[in-house]
């Protein structure tokens, strides 16, 4: 029987136009980018009262990160999506980026040192607003210190820092928070569908080989956390299998000819493919989830801050998980993924 990597080589060949060429692309929005200026934070603020004012939105959302891919198309998906997006953001280095366009709202970045400040001229202006962050590993404990200490509900997307000093801070606080390294709801719901699979049916998988290939971006080093997650799942189902054998592709020329990665997407995607052989190589059965862009993590963390703002009405304080989020919204999901940490 003929090895993934090599079935998949077939696959990407076979429909390299259909990737390539989707009749319904899932491009983003032409981005302009703002005059770079100095602005005055209350200045910026007083335009957004007048937007929020004119609008159906029912709160505003900061999205500090606006700098980085996966904060920008989270504050277009936030216009997109109808809500408002506050006009200042702050970004997790020392000096201030300057000011950028988003759709029809241009926002001032400021530099790290002046976060505590920014966020209390936007508290001032906007009682209700939801904080989402997509800054930089490093920033991530002393960003949820400051939310924490003003009072700030807030969407946690940025990954690394120290994950339990950051979960034992939000404990000891009064705010909701959303925390979660993965945004995207489909592929939440996948894993927790594996879950479902892997506790109720033990061992089904037993004897079977297994090959697992995944491809992201070169800048990414680590193996695919996503992974390893099904792989765990697999391992539950009686699969044996070393985390240190998934197959990692970040060479680019690979990523298109042996993956169908589309060219404009090799920058920022994530691909996965798991394949589950019989021992007499007669049954197979293959698992693939391929993410292009930032468009589904994107809508995910907006669904995320709309999720916060409904839980704040509520008496009861706690973190909540992505999957909680889906729950809401009808999809019925494993108890494992339901626990509030």
């Amino acid at each position: 029987m003929i090895s993934l990597l090599q079935q998949h080589s077939i696959v990407a060949s076979r429909h390299a136009q259909a990737y390539t060429r989707p009749e319904k692309p899932c491009m983003y929005r032409t981005r302009r980018r703002g005059a770079v200026a100095r602005a005055v934070v209350t200045e910026n603020i007083e335009k957004s009262s007048k937007i929020i004012g004119s609008s159906t939105a029912p709160f505003p959302i900061l999205v500090n990160g606006c700098m980085g891919k996966m904060g920008r198309s989270v504050a277009e998906s936030i216009i997109s999506s109808g809500l408002t997006l506050v006009p200042v953001s702050f970004s997790g280095k020392e000096k201030p980026g300057g000011n950028i366009t988003i759709g029809d709202v241009d926002v001032t970045i400021h530099g790290s040192k002046e976060r505590e400040t920014v966020l209390l001229s936007v508290i001032n202006q906007f009682p209700d607003v939801m904080v989402v962050d997509y800054t930089v590993p490093d920033a991530v404990n002393a960003n949820a210190e400051l939310y924490c200490k003003l009072g700030v509900p807030f969407v946690m997307g940025t990954t690394g820092g120290d994950r339990e000093l950051l979960y034992k801070t939000v404990k000891s606080s009064d705010v909701y928070a959303v925390i979660s390294p993965q945004m995207g709801k489909q592929v939440v719901a996948f894993l927790a569908a594996m879950d479902i699979m892997a506790e109720q049916f033990p061992g089904a998988f037993s004897g079977y080989h297994l090959e697992v290939l995944e491809s992201h971006q070169a800048s990414k080093l680590d193996a695919s956390g996503t992974a390893k997650s099904v792989v765990s799942s697999f391992q539950k189902l009686g699969v044996s299998y070393d985390m240190r054998r998934i197959r990692k592709i970040r060479d680019t020329t690979k990523q298109l000819q042996m993956v169908g990665v589309p060219e404009e997407y090799l920058g920022s995607h994530a691909f996965h493919f798991y394949c589950l052989t019989s021992p007499d190589d007669s049954v197979s059965f293959e698992f693939q989830h391929n993410v292009c862009g930032h468009k589904m993590y994107a809508e995910g963390t907006v669904d995320a801050a709309i999720f916060l703002y409904k839980k704040t009405a509520t008496l009861v304080i706690a973190i909540f998980q992505l999957a909680q989020v889906i729950q809401s919204s009808g999809f019925a999901l494993t108890r494992h993924s339901l626990v509030e940490l």
